[in-house]
């Protein structure tokens, strides 16, 4: 869960180099409001790779947002669900866990449905449906 500047998306795979290759979850994403919410809550100051997303937006609502597509640069990513997070969010720091439960505060996961290159900064939009 290193921070990269850029990344390469594979359709029907997932991201290069990363463990979780093809399946429905190919590809985690986390938002940065709620990172930063989390962090004010809970009193910790952890950096986003502890939540071990792959990727993190800004200014987009991933709630709810099961079966829409996310445009991220000119990728596209299939939400296929909610992220739940794990014990290890705990290890991260203590309560970090529960506080991530409700409103979808962990994140979601989605399969690539259209690949490319992503750079830091890429815009994000849902697909007009």
């Amino acid at each position: 869960m290193d921070p990269v500047q850029s990344a390469e998306l594979i359709a029907g795979q997932g991201i290069v180099g990363n463990a979780n290759q093809g399946g429905r979850r190919q590809v985690t994403l986390i938002e940065e409001e709620v990172w930063n919410e989390l962090m004010q809550e809970v009193g910790a100051s952890i950096p986003p790779s502890s939540r071990r997303a792959n990727l993190m937006i800004r200014g987009l609502s991933l709630a709810e947002s099961r079966g829409r597509i996310l445009c991220v640069g000119d990728c596209r990513i299939l939400i296929n669900g909610e992220t739940k997070p794990c014990e290890r969010m705990d290890e991260a720091f203590p309560g970090l866990r529960a506080a991530m439960f409700p409103d979808w505060r962990g994140g979601a996961y989605g399969e690539i449905v259209v690949g490319g290159l992503l750079t830091v900064g890429a815009p994000v939009h849902w697909e007009a449906a």
